[in-house]
């Protein structure tokens, strides 16, 4: 189960950071957050996240801890955002989600 939940969660970063660095859509997006100067950074953070929890996981322990503690706080501070921009419950609940998930894959590799 805890490699299904690792390649779903490493997958989706990988997936959304490139959608963070390449599309026009979170180019808005971050204009609407008003952080558009963090895009690429929080592109490029969640693509080394996602790689670095898949690589971890299979190769490397303090790898993954790192990796998922990582996308931990980028979900945290995600759903910050959101909250702070009024954007409704639905638009909020993957940010928790992926924040919960990461949080549960770091209480399950440190023990």
């Amino acid at each position: 189960m805890l490699s299904v939940l690792t390649i779903f969660n490493s997958l989706t970063f990988i997936i959304y950071g490139l959608l963070c660095l390449f599309t026009d859509h979170m180019i808005n997006e971050f204009a609407r957050y008003r952080l558009t100067r963090f895009r690429k950074l929080t592109g490029a953070l969640e693509l080394l996240g996602g790689m670095g929890c898949i690589l971890g996981y299979f190769y490397n322990d303090f790898l993954f801890s790192f990796s998922c503690g990582g996308l931990a706080i980028l979900m945290t501070m995600g759903t910050i955002v959101r909250i702070k921009v009024s954007d409704p419950p639905i638009q909020i609940l993957p940010a928790i989600i992926l924040g919960f998930l990461n949080y549960y894959l770091i209480f399950y590799s440190l023990n």
